[in-house]
This record gives C-alpha cells, structure tokens and sequence, in this order.
C-alpha cells in the first residue's frame, strides 16, 4: 500500500468511526429516553437492552456513517487544499478511491457477517426486554404444513428449541395414513425428536379383513428434518425478522411448501444488497466537487449530499416495508431500484467532466 493510500485510508476510517459512534450514542440515548417508563428495573437486562440496541441501530447508522465520512473527507481536503496537492504530484482518481472503497466493502462485510448470527434478532430482543417477556419465548397453538405433514405445536419455545404437546399428521394422496402423537419434542442436529410417540396408522388401502388402525408406542424417535424452530415462530410472527441464514433456510422450506415467500425474499435482498447502495454514492458525491476551494460551496455540498443519502436511504426503507407487506414484489421494490442507482451513476460518472 502507497503512503498515499495508507493516508487517505487512515484519515477516512478516523472519520467513519467517529460519526459511527456519534450515530450510535445518538439514536441508543434517544431511544432509551424515549422508552425510560418500560425499561425494567434491572441492571443486566438495561444492559442487555442497550447492547441489543446498539447492534440493531448498527444496521442503520454503518451505512450511513461511510457515506457521511465521505462527504466529509472531501470537503476537508478541499478546503485544507490536500486534493489539489495529490492530484498536483501525478495522483489518479483511483488511487484515492481504492483505499476507500475497500474500507466500505471490508465494513459492510462485516455488518453482513454480523447478520448471520443471533445478533439479527436485536430488534426484537430489546422488544422483548421492553415487554416483560425476554425470559419467556412461549409460542401456543402453532398449526403449519411440512412437506408431505401437517403439524401441531400446543406449545413451542424456539429459543430452548423444543415443544410439548406435538401432533403429526401425514398425508399420502391426500388421505390422512398417519398421526404421531407426544407430550414432549426437542430440535436437535437440524431435526425434530420426539418422546415417547404414540403413533396411529391407518391402511392405504383398507379392507374387510385388514382394515383395523394400528396403535403403537415409541420411547424415541425423529421427524421433521431442517423444521428449524425459528423459522415456526418467525411464521407464526407477522412482524418477526430473520438472520440471513435462517432467512435462506426458510426462503427453501416455505418455498417446497408452496407458501409465499415476499417477506422472506425482501428479508434477504435488505440484509445482503441494500446497504451496498453507499458505493454507487462515493462516486456520484465526487462528480460534483471543485478542486478549487474558492469556487467550492461546502456547506452547500455537505447539505445537499447529506439529504440525498438520507432521502435515498429513506427510499429504500419504505420500499423494504412495501415489499414486507407483499404490497410491490421484493425484486422490484429493492433490487431493481438498486441496479437504477448503480447504473445511473455509472452513466453520469463517466459522462460528466470530472476533476482528475
């Protein structure tokens, strides 16, 4: 790495991370006043509801903190006259991109790896904490189809990843052939076991001599293979979200089972495209600098930009929420208003007349 990009990469990561944390200590101290009366009265779980907070406001202000540490690279390296003394030693446009946009993708990358693990559900743990109901996952009287099943949870705890009071019923040619029946079920190994099963089958063919229904009982057995507890409760949860390994697990299981899958689709397309959306403005805010800082109108610029960003990342927020509500299809509601944003700034990028 040059001294160049080591410069530039150093004094724009120094930026991010101040207006990160800034963003962060904002929205976590707005909100904590905002709901100060429902916060319980409990050390470890204020804590919990702060941490909790912090990652979920994460998701929003990252993204927002690059393109913000951009706006303000360059207006300070405009106005201090470093641009005009990089590009005056031979320095190229790319050589000043690079060190950033590899920050961006190395920062965004992790908020996606983030998004992979439990920390996806901050949003509604801190809901939880703030209900009362953090220490109690209890779900009731979940009905769903599986494959070639139909299932019955009278109580199911997807954190402790297990069940009581569980029917199975099977279904072959669209005749009921088999129930399972148990007090107890836990998931385990990406499957479901049962406990002391009494299982009903019934003849697929019956007759007068072999009609009879055959009872038997099972001290152990397993079913229901990949039926990940989180993806029942997240079903049975209207507003529920998902990780993206869990909403890619559950995108497969919904699908086979012909159930839509607007919600689950739009889940993905927001957690693993969207916030890329920053790139393409890193390229359209430079179009429209001065090298000169007589003729430069920061505060202007800084105004202008920073409204955009939070105009366009509004866009996307409100399409997400149409796209969850199966109002606008999730390719059209977010990757198509994506690929526009990419596009269009290729075009005018490289159309434009731009410093060099």
């Amino acid at each position: 790495m040059s001294i160049l990009s080591k410069y530039v990469s150093i004094k724009y990561l120094k930026l991010f991370l101040v207006i990160l944390l800034s963003l962060e200590l904002f929205f976590i101290t707005f909100e904590f006043i905002q709901n100060l009366g429902s916060i319980p009265d409990s050390a470890n779980l204020i804590a919990l509801y702060i941490f909790y907070n912090a990652f979920f406001t994460l998701t929003i202000a990252l993204p927002l903190s690059l393109v913000f540490a951009w706006i303000v690279l360059l207006v300070v390296m405009i106005k201090h006259n470093e641009l005009v003394s990089i590009y005056s030693l031979g320095a190229s446009k790319r050589k000043l991109f690079l060190p950033v946009i590899f920050v961006n993708m190395i920062a965004l990358l992790i908020l996606l790896a983030l998004q992979t693990t439990p920390l996806a559900y901050a949003y509604e743990k801190k809901k939880q904490i703030l209900d009362g109901e953090y220490f109690s996952s209890l779900k009731e009287d979940i009905f769903v189809k599986y494959n070639d099943a139909y299932v019955y949870f009278k109580k199911l705890y997807p954190l402790e990843q297990r069940a009581e009071g569980i029917e199975i019923f099977e279904i072959a040619n669209r005749d009921l052939v088999k129930t399972i029946s148990a007090n107890k079920a836990y998931f385990q190994d990406n499957r479901w076991y049962v406990e002391d099963a009494v299982i009903t089958s019934k003849p697929i063919n019956p007759a007068f001599d072999n009609g009879k229904l055959e009872l038997t009982n099972e001290k152990f057995i397993y079913t229901l293979d990949g039926f990940k507890p989180k993806i029942l409760d997240n079903v049975y949860t209207d507003n529920a979200n998902y990780s993206i390994i869990d909403a890619v697990d559950a995108f497969f299981v919904m699908g086979a089972q012909g159930v839509k899958t607007d919600k689950i689709r739009a889940i993905i397309y927001n957690q693993t495209i969207v916030p890329f959306f920053v790139i393409p403005l890193l390229f359209l805010y430079y179009i429209f600098i001065s090298l000169n800082n007589r003729f430069f109108e920061s505060r202007i610029y800084a105004s202008v930009t920073i409204f955009s960003t939070l105009f366009i990342w509004g866009g996307f927020f409100l399409l997400y929420k149409f796209a969850i509500g199966s109002v606008i299809l999730p390719e059209f509601a977010l990757i198509v208003p994506f690929i526009v944003l990419t596009l269009g700034v290729y075009v005018v990028y490289y159309k434009k007349s731009i410093p060099s």
